[in-house]
């Protein structure tokens, strides 16, 4: 009798979730870190300089 091997995943071909990539990856952890804060702040300083009152 022949096994199937196509029925029983090994374990180097499981599949690595995509959040434990993430999670890692110092690297990517550290860009995050750093550019979410930073598009953040943008955004609300731009919607404060748009919420000024035009002066007459």
């Amino acid at each position: 009798m022949v096994e199937d091997t196509n029925s029983v995943p090994n374990d180097s071909e499981e599949r690595v979730p995509i959040m434990q990539q993430i999670l890692d990856n110092p690297f990517l952890l550290l860009f995050i870190g750093v550019a979410m804060p930073t598009v953040f702040y943008i955004v609300w300083g731009v919607m404060e300089i748009v919420t000024i009152p035009i002066a007459k």
